[in-house]
């Protein structure tokens, strides 16, 4: 049978997309393979969010179309940009997010020497379908695909469309299947995992089934925004109180000055977001916390930025995701006047990342001394492991357990996003 070549740009979703992808392909009987010069036929999962990402996302287009052997372009960037894909690989076949289920004709179209483009389709639940994942021991759940928001500068919205949830009941089923197979965390993904809605289950809920399942397992909870969060908040906290949930909250902020955020078209205040952190802290001290900041939004001023910076020190993130703003082809902020010129918007992101690294080693000291236990799910440095602690704290310790295996450690040193600690 043909082999296939399948690579992923993006997020956790576009991730559980490829892994499904080589499950389907390898149970129809392809060989999946790890390098394009090894294949017949290369897929590549794009991502659009931002204009680094479509760069780096177009030029491996150009080389793969480039080797003259058929070529799948799928992910974001054929819904949302498709004459792009074209103008460099105007042969290739095209698929859609909502079009995984037929990863197959797809496939065997170009293969034939067809040109296959789909790009309507409707959402796929992706619950129970094969897989063959990038880590053995991390099962990716998508709960839902696209978002109830209508942010200025977004593009991905293009793509994904409107919320869509799966039932409740599969994506379960798809856990204890994962399991099963020995994964040790899942990841519950989406765009908004907080606008979750299955019938009367809503996210807490649903994470409350999850956590039911028996075994020995990890949960995960992807980024929600602030304003889906907020009426969840009691139910959510006291959702994270299982064992089997880690106390980790990504919240994306994006801008520290509402007014930046009515520019956005972001559905909250900065007050209402300082309110689900400081919900999640009541309840959970020590638990970790992710935002995402955009430096130089057309028209933020200095003043503005300066709120996003005293945000940040109020905070104190474990992590932060940060973003000089790129203009996205179609959206409205593309047609906002007070564009910012690239080296303010790169010197604010400079600033932000000194910052933070000066934040998150200070965060990161606080666990000096800690005890407790860790899974261990992927290889560090050299000859160390990584696991997580309850908190989600990447943890690098030097051990001859193996992945998969549960170790006690205590913490011994700090750096930016990560502890050190010695087996005990």
């Amino acid at each position: 049978m043909p082999s296939i070549y399948i690579k992923s740009y993006g997020c956790s979703a576009n991730t559980a997309d490829a892994e499904i992808a080589r499950g389907v392909l390898a149970e129809k009987g392809f060989s999946i393979v790890n390098s394009s010069r090894a294949s017949d036929l290369d897929m590549i999962l794009t991502c659009v969010v931002k204009t680094p990402t479509e760069a780096k996302v177009t030029k491996h287009i150009q080389r793969l179309a480039a080797t003259g052997k058929p070529l799948i372009v799928a992910g974001c960037m054929p819904k949302a940009m498709r004459s792009s894909v074209e103008d460099v690989a105007p042969h290739a076949s095209m698929m859609g997010p909502d079009d995984l289920g037929r990863v197959t004709e797809v496939v065997e179209t170009a293969l034939s020497g067809g040109r296959a483009v789909f790009v309507d389709g409707r959402p796929t639940d992706r619950s129970c379908l094969p897989r063959i994942r990038s880590n053995r021991l991390v099962h990716i759940s998508p709960i839902c695909t696209g978002c109830l928001g209508d942010c200025s500068y977004c593009i991905v919205k293009r793509a994904r469309g409107r919320l869509h949830s799966f039932p409740a009941e599969r994506i379960v089923s798809d856990v204890e299947a994962a399991v099963a197979d020995g994964c040790r965390e899942v990841w519950v993904t989406a765009e908004d995992t907080a606008a979750y809605r299955d019938g009367a289950t809503r996210l807490p809920q649903l994470l409350n089934m999850i956590a039911s399942v028996e075994g020995r397992f990890m949960v995960r909870v992807g980024m929600m925004t602030p304003n889906q969060a907020q009426p969840l908040l009691g139910d959510l906290v006291e959702a994270y109180r299982s064992d089997k949930v880690y106390k980790f909250l990504h919240v994306p902020v994006q801008a520290g000055s509402d007014d930046v955020l009515r520019a956005m078209r972001r559905r909250y205040t900065v007050a209402g977001f300082k309110e689900v952190v400081e919900g999640f802290r009541g309840a959970y001290p020590e638990a970790g916390i992710s935002t995402d900041i955009i430096c130089g939004f057309p028209g933020e001023t200095t003043s503005q930025f300066d709120e996003s910076l005293g945000l940040v020190r109020w905070l104190e993130p474990d992590v932060l995701n940060i973003s000089r703003y790129w203009e996205r082809p179609g959206t409205e902020a593309a047609a906002m006047p007070g564009k910012l010129h690239g080296r303010e918007t790169k010197e604010r992101s400079r600033a932000l990342t000194i910052l933070w690294k000066q934040l998150a080693v200070k965060a990161g000291k606080r666990w000096l001394g800690w005890e407790g236990d860790l899974v261990l799910t992927e290889h560090g440095k050299g000859s160390s492991k990584v696991g997580r602690n309850y908190a989600y704290k990447a943890v690098a310790v030097e051990t001859g357990a193996g992945l998969g295996e549960t170790v006690r450690v205590r913490i011994t040193g700090a750096g930016v996003g990560f502890l050190e600690a010695v087996a005990i």
